[in-house]
């Protein structure tokens, strides 16, 4: 059944929006998956946050040309797509890449994505899975951060602790010169 102008123009809007919104955008191509497993396959995506939905193409790149920056993406948008959309740069990939090892069937094949204004490939699925997310970037951080007040901590409870341990430690130096 086709949509009517006014489908679309809402459809459109929510689009412009989500994409506006998410600083992660996937495109794939799910053809080749039965109901049950695109059922599946769209519970794992809601169970990270993440939005997917299929989406007629010329909607979508109605919706990109509105914002811009989406012109490398134009030409994967043949064929069967779904787009997950995403604030998590990550998520989507690892979605993508356990469900098609479960599944052992390599799909949902990625088309390419849009990820805080640069585009991948199909065949960055990989690289994109491994990236860390945020939060564990903000801990790698924060760790990096501690080590030297741990190390400083370690030098203040060895010898010479205190000024008087310091000052003898000093002076011992000396008196040996």
């Amino acid at each position: 059944m086709a949509l009517t102008k006014e489908q679309k123009t809402a459809i459109l809007e929510e689009v412009h929006t989500q994409l506006q919104e998410a600083n992660s955008v996937y495109l794939t191509n799910f053809s080749g998956l039965s109901v049950e497993e695109s059922n599946e396959l769209r519970g794992k995506f809601k169970g990270s946050n993440i939005e997917y939905r299929v989406i007629k193409n010329t909607l979508l790149k109605r919706a990109m040309e509105r914002i811009g920056g989406f012109e490398e993406l134009y030409d994967k948008l043949e064929g069967p797509t779904a787009v997950a959309f995403s604030t998590e740069p990550a998520a989507p990939a690892r979605v993508i890449k356990d469900f098609s090892e479960a599944s052992k069937k390599d799909l949902p094949a990625l088309k390419g994505a849009f990820i805080d204004g640069a585009i991948y490939g199909a065949d960055s699925l990989d690289v994109l899975a491994s990236l860390k997310s945020k939060s564990e970037l903000i801990g790698d951080i924060l760790g990096l951060l501690m080590a030297p007040m741990s190390n400083v901590v370690g030098a203040m409870q060895g010898q010479g602790s205190t000024l008087v341990g310091a000052i003898k430690t000093i002076a011992e130096g000396k008196e040996d010169s």
